[in-house]
């Protein structure tokens, strides 16, 4: 039996920003108020996120330049990890580098193998202000790598190179969702 609300339950559908946007492109700030309006922010990424169909979402995906982001995804033995991060640092990278395949809500459709390491630490606050550690590996290291990438202004294509990039740039330009 649950004794606390499903993440985005109560949580509004915000529409998604796609590559190309200026907020995708630029680092977020750090949160400074710890407020109700934080709380609602998360609940909603909660939301987005589940409507996508993805596994992590930051804020800047839904226009808001703050440095949060939440996460649904599970490791490489199909552990589920589930929270939010509020301002995270990537405190470890470690391991051994993957090659892997790697998507984005910000480029539906598109996927490029993306080296990433296979362990990752992240650091920060939970909306109440208290400490949190996010220890991931596999699967989830890359996604904790992934969206503090976005919140530094980074999409996964920037450690893309060669023909696996030139082939995701060209289905970026096909794409229906693509901006002129």
């Amino acid at each position: 039996m649950r004794n606390r609300p499903i993440p985005g339950s109560s949580g509004l559908v915000r529409a998604m920003r796609l590559f190309g946007d200026p907020v995708l492109h630029a680092p977020c700030e750090p949160v400074t108020d710890f407020g109700p309006s934080l709380a609602k922010l998360v609940e909603d990424m909660f939301a987005t996120m589940y409507a996508a169909n993805g596994v992590g979402l930051a804020a800047n995906q839904i226009g808001v330049p703050l440095r949060v982001f939440v996460y649904d995804c599970p490791d490489d033995e199909d552990v589920r990890h589930l929270g939010h991060v509020v301002n995270p640092r990537l405190v470890v990278t470690d391991g051994v580098t993957v090659r892997g395949p790697e998507g984005c809500l910000s480029l539906p459709g598109v996927e490029a193998g993306t080296p990433r390491f296979d362990q990752a630490v992240v650091e920060g606050v939970t909306m109440d202000g208290e400490p949190v550690r996010v220890d991931g590996t596999g699967f989830f290291a890359r996604c904790l790598q992934h969206e503090c990438d976005h919140l530094e202004g980074g999409v996964y294509l920037d450690h893309v190179t060669g023909r696996r990039r030139a082939r995701a740039l060209r289905a970026i330009r096909r794409a229906p969702w693509s901006r002129p």
